[in-house]
Formats: C-alpha cells, structure tokens, sequence
C-alpha cells in the first residue's frame, strides 16, 4: 500500500447489519459485501453516532457529538467552521469528492468537497423543523401522544404490506442511479489522467431506505424464501421505555396493524430486495477498481448512517439505540490485505473514521474530534472501549447511549433508563438497570455518560436553536430562498472531464 491510499467511502442508508449475508445471515443475498468482508475487517460492534440521517452523517464527517456541533434533529445546521475529513484530506493533497447524499443542512453545501457530482435527495434548508419538534421540546417530552394528536404520523404507514410496491420506478431509485454512475464515471475518468492524485470518493446512497418499493427482479430474488418476522411477547407495552413511547407516537404507529404476518413478509421481502439492491452497487463500485487499477492502492469502507427497526418490538424507522437501530455494518478492506478475513468486536462508532481516513492520508487531525482511528483500534483490541451514541429528535428529552463491552446503556434524560448484556440477551429485552447484581455497571456507564455530556445544556441547546431556525426557515421561505445544491457541468467538454 502506498503512503497515501486512495479512500472509496461507499455509504448506504438505513440498513441493518444483521440483515446481510456478510454478517451471517443465511438468506439476504450480499455476495459482494461477503466478498469485502472475506478480503477486508468486518467490524461487529459498529454504531452510529445518531440514528438519524443528516445529524449521522454530521458526526461522521466532523468526527464530533452530536451535541458538539449542535446536530439535534434531521433539520439542523452543519456550520461551515466544523472541520471535515474531506477538509483534513484536502489539506494532505486528497481530491475529495462526493456522489450521492450527505444530507448537510445550511448554506455550505460541500463541507471540504471539492465537488459534489450530484445534488442531495433532501432539502437542504430549515423546512423540515416542525412545530412538534418544539412542543416535544418545550414539554421535556411528557405526554407526547397529546402533542401529537393532531397529527397523522409520519412513518409507520410506509410500513405496511399495502405500502410495499414491487417494480415501481420512483425519485429514490433514480436518484441513487445517478449516483451511482456518477461515482463509476468519476473513477474512469480520475484513471486516466496523468497526475495521479490520491482521491477520496465518497459514494453515498439512499438505499434500503423506505420506500419499500425494489425493482422486480430483486423482489423476485426472494419468492418464497423463509424470511424471519418479529415476534411481540405478551407484556411488550410493560416492557417499553419512554423512549419507545414517545418515538412510537411520534411515527402514529398504533394507527397501523404492523403484526398482520403476510404485512410484515412483505416488508421484510422487499427490504431484503434492497439491501441486495445495494449489493450490487458494492459489486459494480469493486468492479471498476479492478477494472481501473486502483484495487491495489484503495482502502475501501462500506458503513451505514444507521439502521432501521423494521417493525421489531413493534417500532420502525430509527431513533432508538436498539440494536436494528443503531448498530451498523462496517466493513474496511486494506489494499495491502492487513488483517483480511477478520472480525473485530471492539465497540467502535462511526465518528472514527475521521482520524482514520487522516491517519491513512498521513495526516493525522489536530484539531479538536471525538473518534479514535481504526487502525489504533485494530492495533490494540481495547474491549474495555466506551463508545456514544445520541438522539433528540421526536422524543422530547436527550437521549445518550454508552457501550462498553457486552453492556449497552440507554440514558433516558428524567425517566428510567435501561441496561442490556447483549451476550446473555441479543434481542435487549431483559432490562438490568434495576437489577441488583448490575448496580456496579449501570453506575459505570451512567457516571461516564454524564461526565461526557450535560443534559441540561443539551435541552436548553437544542430548543434554542429550534427557535432560531423556526424564524430564519420562515424568512427563507417568503424571499424564496434555498441552499439547495445544484451541480454545474459544461457538456462542451469531454464526458469524462466533467468529474476532473
């Protein structure tokens, strides 16, 4: 591997670890992501730093808290003296590109990118901070169903068997399939010029994200395949935390019959179809690096900004700190094949890929971040690691998580917390935070969650930067005003000079 590698940085949305091949299960298909796990490290206590896409991908870039940079909702703003690490690798000679979402909030639509090759699927602008984001807040988050009475949900009916469509092309598709050239394109072309600079090209998709409408032949894929449904044991409400409660207001999930078995193997099909759908953009991307030459000096990372629950525990979407949630595949292969073929099961989180990705360019990030590079943790296999992760948005109070270990946290600001060992119990349904013989460890992790953060200021923080983007979405939208990000190419040049 030469001094400075290239980076492929393949990011997908909202797909479940446990649900691919390379994590062992034994039906979605994933033969490429298999393929970059027998080749590379497959990390088995990944987590994203926030189970939500645009303050996700924040964290990711910044290698921060969330609470660091103020990324409390899918509205809010990533500020332009935030350092990236498309910035760190500009600065070591890196051509940093970007195809596909980021999901950045605010006037700087590129963050260190030289050049994004698409615009983003979301808006960039303050129109989605809503009114109940601010009663939630405003509230602490109690008696969240009557902030949210008058309002229909937002998600759970996407969750439904009538909301699955099978062949159907739509915005979601399209848009990751101009991803998707784009980023093939932009490695053809980099090939052949004759100043080989070290890239870093970020391939960001929005699949398997709802709409859960695959494409035919990947919905094929899976006719009459045994496909695992949740199962809802009997004290399932007694068991809920108000995280959960709050969160399945917020999603109208009680409107919706998400138990109806042929609904859920509807779901559970089509998401499957995705996710092999994103396989194959994997395959292709891999493709091209072999095809290119750049297999042999490309480090090549596969993450998710986070899961999604699927209807377990009678949940969807994201938010929550449950394992479908906000554990993530993470796979990193090594141009030179170091530690190929393994597994590492330090927790990590997905804000270390800052000081990775600088530490692969030589250029190690100075100033101020929350990450530990990868390469130090495979180095040293330090399991008595603590990692965070947050959530704000939809449930009223901050919501902090620590790992360390088999145990897993969740600090549930003014409410009962909970605490799992995830080696005695997997599916985080045996609560330990009342137990005796846990007392030892709940402390641990609870004094580290609040040595690290501040509740209070995080509350008081996040309301008043509700309120400041409340005013300025209103202001933007009567001048008509937006951030929007529109790529620019002058078809005069060659096809291929248009990504140079």
């Amino acid at each position: 591997m030469r001094d400075q590698p290239n980076i492929l940085f393949i990011v997908s949305d909202q797909m479940v670890a446990a649900l691919t091949g390379a994590y062992g299960h034994p039906v979605v298909e994933t033969p490429h992501l298999n393929r970059l796990a027998e080749e590379g490290v497959r990390f088995d206590s990944a987590y994203t730093p926030f189970p939500l896409c645009s303050p996700g991908r924040a964290c990711i870039m910044t290698g921060r808290h969330a609470s660091e940079i103020g990324a409390w909702d899918n509205g809010a703003l990533l500020a332009a003296d935030q350092p990236t690490f498309a910035h760190y690798l500009t600065d070591a000679g890196y051509d940093t590109v970007l195809s596909g979402k980021m999901h950045f909030i605010g006037p700087d639509q590129l963050h260190g990118f030289r050049q994004r090759l698409t615009t983003d699927i979301y808006s960039s602008d303050f129109d989605w901070v809503k009114p109940e984001w601010i009663r939630l807040k405003e509230t602490g988050g109690e008696d969240c169903e009557t902030v949210m009475n008058d309002r229909r949900g937002y998600n759970a009916a996407g969750y439904t068997g009538e909301a699955v469509q099978i062949g159907k092309w739509h915005n979601a598709l399209s848009y990751d399939e101009e991803t998707h050239f784009r980023a093939i394109e932009y490695l053809r072309a980099h090939q052949q010029k004759s100043d080989q600079t070290p890239f870093l090209l970020c391939a960001s998709y929005h699949h398997p994200h709802e709409p859960f409408w695959p494409p035919q032949p990947y919905w094929d894929m899976y006719e009459g395949a045994d496909i695992d449904l949740p199962s809802f044991p009997d004290n399932l409400e007694a068991s809920q935390s108000m995280m959960d409660r709050n969160l399945n207001a917020y999603h109208g999930t009680s409107r919706y019959n998400l138990r109806d078995p042929d609904g859920l193997y509807r779901l559970r099909r089509a998401y499957y179809g995705l996710v092999s759908y994103m396989d194959q953009k994997v395959g292709e991307l891999l493709d091209t690096l072999e095809a290119t030459g750049y297999a042999d000096n490309t480090v090549v990372v596969f993450a998710s900004d986070h899961g999604d629950m699927l209807c377990e525990r009678e949940m969807v979407q994201k938010r929550c700190f449950y394992e479908w949630s906000c554990r993530v595949p993470l796979i990193v292969r090594f141009p030179d094949g170091w530690k190929g073929g393994t597994t590492c099961s330090t927790p990590v989180s997905l804000i270390d890929l800052l000081p990775t990705f600088s530490d692969l360019a030589g250029r190690p990030a100075l100033l101020p971040h929350d990450g530990e590079s990868l390469i130090s943790v495979l180095t040293e296999q330090n399991h008595d690691r603590v990692v965070f992760a947050q959530a704000h948005e939809a449930v009223g109070m901050p919501c902090i998580m620590a790992r360390q270990g088999s145990y897993k946290y969740n600090y549930i600001h003014g409410h009962q917390p909970q605490l799992f060992n995830l080696n005695s119990d997997p599916g985080e349904w045996d609560n330990l935070a009342d137990d005796p013989g846990s007392t030892k460890v709940a402390n641990r992790l609870r004094r580290m969650i609040l040595d690290t953060f501040n509740p209070e200021e995080m509350a008081e923080a996040n309301l008043s930067s509700l309120y400041r983007r409340r005013l300025i979405r209103d202001t933007m939208t009567n001048h008509k005003q937006t951030w929007a990000h529109f790529p620019t190419y002058d078809y005069r040049r060659g096809a291929m000079d248009q990504y140079l």
